[in-house]
Formats: structure tokens, sequence, C-alpha cells
């Protein structure tokens, strides 16, 4: 047992990788999670595959970390992250894009391919330490907002304003460093 859960370690890695950024912290959040898999082995019924039963662990020790950092070190303030000016050169006054997004092609395709997710993995990793915390924990984990502002003690407005921030940080990374290659 022990061996077939370790083969699935590099991408637990990865996935805590990107939302703890710090890889002592990832390598302990995955070390606890493959702990707790082998003393709940009896308790897996099989009803997913292996690696999406660990992720779903990897998930609850990602957040407890979380919560035990955050009485350690304060998130930064709203202002230190990218300014919603940023944004404003994308849209005309009127609210419509100044100019349109450049085609996606075929999302299915493009997910389909590891590339794709090599490219993601660096725009999210090129995001403010907020709002890919944010990010990562709304799209990938699935919180809810109420959720989200209790761990890690932020209003709503503030959320939703991170996520804002990295959803249209992303689409610029990834429009320049996926969709405008032709990849």
């Amino acid at each position: 047992m022990t061996e077939d859960l370790e083969r699935h370690r590099p991408v637990l890695l990865r996935f805590a990788m990107l939302q703890l950024r710090n890889r002592a912290q990832a390598e302990d959040a995955v070390q606890e999670a493959l702990i707790a898999a082998i003393q709940g082995a009896k308790n897996f019924a099989g009803k997913s595959s292996v690696r999406t039963w660990l992720v779903g662990i990897l998930k609850h020790k990602i957040v407890d970390h979380i919560r035990r950092s955050r009485r350690e070190e304060p998130l930064d303030l709203p202002d230190a992250e990218t300014s919603l000016e940023d944004f404003d050169v994308l849209y005309r006054e009127d609210g419509h894009y100044a100019s349109m997004p450049a085609e996606w092609g075929d999302p299915e395709a493009a997910l389909s391919q590891r590339k794709f997710f090599e490219t993601l993995e660096r725009c999210l990793e090129g995001l403010p330490k907020n709002a890919a915390r944010v990010f990562m924990l709304r799209e990938v984990m699935g919180m809810e907002t109420a959720e989200i502002c209790k761990e890690l003690a932020i209003t709503a407005t503030n959320c939703w304003v991170l996520l804002y921030r990295a959803r249209m940080s992303l689409r610029a990374c990834l429009e320049k460093r996926w969709f405008a290659i032709g990849a």
C-alpha cells in the first residue's frame, strides 16, 4: 500500500506547491496527507481513484496549514497586490472590451494537453500570494466565499477583489504564454 501511495507524491507535491508556495510546507502537507491515507486505508471504499482520494486528503491538510500559518503570519494588505487600474486598459468606458480577448480555440483540446497545465502552473506561481491563495481555495479546492473569508480573515469584498485580480492576471498570462503562441 505504501509503495502505491508513494508513486502519487510528485502530483501531490505540485498541487501543494501551487497553494502553499513554499517547498518545505508543501512537503510537510504531502507527508501529512500520505500518513493520513495510510492510517485511513481501511476506510477507502474505492469509489474514486486513489489519486482523487489522496488529493482530497491533501486539500484538508493544506487548509489546516493555512489555518496555522494565518495565526503566525498576517496576510498582506490588499493594496500590496496588483492595482485594479492595471486592468482598466482592458475595457472601454462603456464596460465592453477595448479589444476582444484572443481566441482560445477548443478549450477541451487545450485542457487535455499537459503543456497547458504546466503553463497554468507557471502563471499561478506568478500571481501575488493572496490572489493565488484565494483563487486556489475557490477554484481548485471548491471552497465557498464565506469559508475562504473565515479561513483567511478577510472580508467578502476583499475576497472577490482578490479573486477578480487573480482571474484577470491568469487570463493575461495565459493569453501571452499559451494562446498567443498558437499552442
